[in-house]
């Protein structure tokens, strides 16, 4: 259960302000139906993280122990010093709008976390736990705890969260588990 909490949490936060959800908010202002839209993301965040979470699992097989303790303490407290760069929305790719909101969302969502914050974090926190299926529930729920409320608001409030802060709240998390990953994995 720590894998699923720790990987919810960790995305949820690491989502907020990312272009992702940025993404999902354009998403939102575009397409009326609200529920094609968290089909899309929901389906997309879950092909895309277990790939990323086999990827973290795959390759912690092949490290040390110790070395592999490393690399994921230097992974959470590089993705902390990741946080703190704003993302911007990528300029939106209209040719996906003609095939409705659902394969819009899904191919659109898809491709942007390709290399994203939250992808990265996937494969981190699948190599930290070793439990594929808990990450992936986790991080899955964690893109979904973050953009089903931008996705339902729709244009409206998006401004008037404290990204900057929610940033360094996220950067200090990845922090204190790259900490604890040194101290007790």
């Amino acid at each position: 259960m720590e894998a699923l909490f720790t990987s919810a949490l960790t995305v949820c936060i690491a989502e907020i302000g990312d272009k992702t959800q940025l993404l999902a908010l354009l998403l939102a202002a575009r397409f009326r139906q609200k529920t094609a839209i968290i089909t899309g993301i929901l389906l997309s965040t879950l092909a895309n993280h277990l790939l990323a979470a086999w990827l973290g699992h795959w390759t912690i097989a092949w490290l040390t122990p110790t070395m592999a303790r490393y690399l994921i303490a230097a992974s959470f407290f590089a993705i902390a010093l990741w946080m703190l760069v704003p993302d911007k929305a990528d300029d939106e790719d209209s040719r996906f709008y003609r095939y409705g909101p659902f394969l819009a969302t899904f191919v659109l969502f898809f491709l942007a976390e390709m290399g994203d914050k939250t992808q990265i974090s996937t494969v981190v926190l699948a190599a930290k736990f070793q439990a594929l299926t808990l990450v992936v529930l986790g991080t899955t729920l964690g893109i979904l705890l973050a953009n089903v409320p931008v996705v339902m608001a729709g244009s409206m409030g998006g401004g008037k969260l404290p990204v900057r802060l929610i940033q360094r709240i996220c950067a200090l998390l990845f922090s204190l588990l790259g900490l604890a990953t040194l101290l007790w994995y």
